[in-house]
């Protein structure tokens, strides 16, 4: 009975490496794809210049948080605000805001103090208090912890001139640290998260959006029942675009990419944020989400090995994985993202995949997350608090 078994085991795992393969290629196709977009638009000169309002909600401070903020009131653009929104008046973040004033007194800077609690997801609570407050009606909304470029509103802004593109969002490298949890976390956005992210541009058009930068017009929101309707939500910025592209409008990836700078992660603080993570995606779309057990190509492989007890054509299965992986690493994070990390931690590839596989699996099994220090529930897509 357990030889049978151990056998199904084995030809599961080698056809989901062998799966994971064909994936690979396609992530391979639309990384060239992506590439040749981004060279025919490379000599492109934005010529929209419309007034924004730049939304940052803070909670709390985030490594070299303050030359993020800075670089957005270096931008190359000619008019804009920043509004910053905190929910306590105690929060450290107010500090470096005060100071960005001092030192930025030519730009449109104000914080507001979000007093009210309108829901459970408490950065939506602040995005609806301080979307009363902005005075234009084209918006970008991006976490804290971004950095930009200085060309950054010119590219993002000018794909909102075509009236059929409703959401811009943007592909980003995270800045990792001297953490081990640190350094998996990059490596699995700029080697697995913007991949797919690619992948489902070319099979069937992006349809959400990513916390790293939301640009839209106040026109769109309104018509999805504002920031109101996504407040019960943890995926906000995946519901923004999902709900947007329901409207029939395009969400577009432009030709830039933005930072965003790693907490110092333990294992066990990475681990959280990753069953966080993947909690969400399985309550936002779970055919999709079940669909990215065959993106781990390199567990599969070497499950097939163990399985196969060493089998020739299970070494051939594991080496020709192992290339495989590796190509869509370099090609995609140090290609498309110019993230120099990858190569530096590339050796850590296998580590992280293994883990990527066992917090997909565990999450099917429970509902809870961690938060912000805070425990809550989803229930499809939507945060219950669980009392202390």
């Amino acid at each position: 009975m357990i030889p049978h078994l151990l056998r199904i085991l084995e030809i599961i795992a080698a056809a989901a490496a062998i799966a994971s393969n064909f994936y690979f290629i396609l992530c391979l196709w639309s990384a060239a794809r992506f590439h040749r977009g981004r060279k025919s638009d490379a000599g492109a000169s934005p010529s929209f210049f419309p007034l924004i309002s730049i939304l940052k909600p803070l909670k709390g401070t985030d490594p070299e948080m303050y030359e993020s903020f800075r670089s957005h009131c270096l931008q190359d653009y000619p008019d804009y605000e920043i509004i910053f929104g905190v929910s306590e008046t105690d929060d450290p973040a107010i500090a470096l805001v005060e100071r960005l004033k001092v030192e930025f007194p030519q730009r449109s800077i104000r914080l507001v103090i979000c007093r009210d609690n309108l829901g459970p997801n408490t950065k939506v609570s602040n995005l609806i208090q301080m979307e009363r407050a902005a005075h234009y009606d084209h918006l970008i909304v991006s976490d804290s912890d971004i950095r930009v470029s200085q060309d950054y509103l010119r590219r993002v802004i000018s794909s909102l001139s075509d009236p059929q593109v409703g959401l811009v969002t943007c592909l980003y490298r995270g800045i990792g640290n001297s953490t081990l949890g640190s350094r998996l976390e990059a490596l699995g956005v700029s080697t697995d998260f913007c991949p797919g992210v690619l992948v489902a541009q070319q099979i069937e058009g992006i349809k959400f959006g990513l916390g790293a930068t939301l640009a839209f017009r106040r026109r769109e929101l309104q018509a999805i029942g504002g920031f109101e309707s996504l407040v019960d939500y943890l995926a906000d910025d995946y519901q923004l675009g999902r709900r947007i592209s329901a409207l029939g409008l395009k969400v577009e990836i432009p030709n830039i990419i933005v930072e965003t700078f790693l907490a110092r992660y333990t294992l066990s603080s990475f681990f959280d944020h990753q069953l966080r993570w993947a909690r969400t995606i399985r309550d936002s779309r779970f055919g999709g989400y079940v669909g990215m057990g065959i993106t781990y190509g390199l567990p599969w492989a070497i499950l097939t090995l163990l399985l196969a007890r060493g089998a020739n054509w299970a070494w051939a299965l594991l080496a020709i994985t192992a290339v495989m992986r590796g190509a869509v690493a370099l090609k995609v994070g140090q290609g498309i993202l110019q993230d120099s990390q990858v190569k530096r931690w590339f050796a850590l590839l296998p580590l992280r995949d293994v883990i990527a596989v066992l917090v997909w699996l565990i999450s099917f099994f429970g509902h809870s997350i961690i938060w912000r220090g805070q425990r809550f529930r989803l229930q499809k897509g939507k945060l219950v608090r669980i009392p202390e």
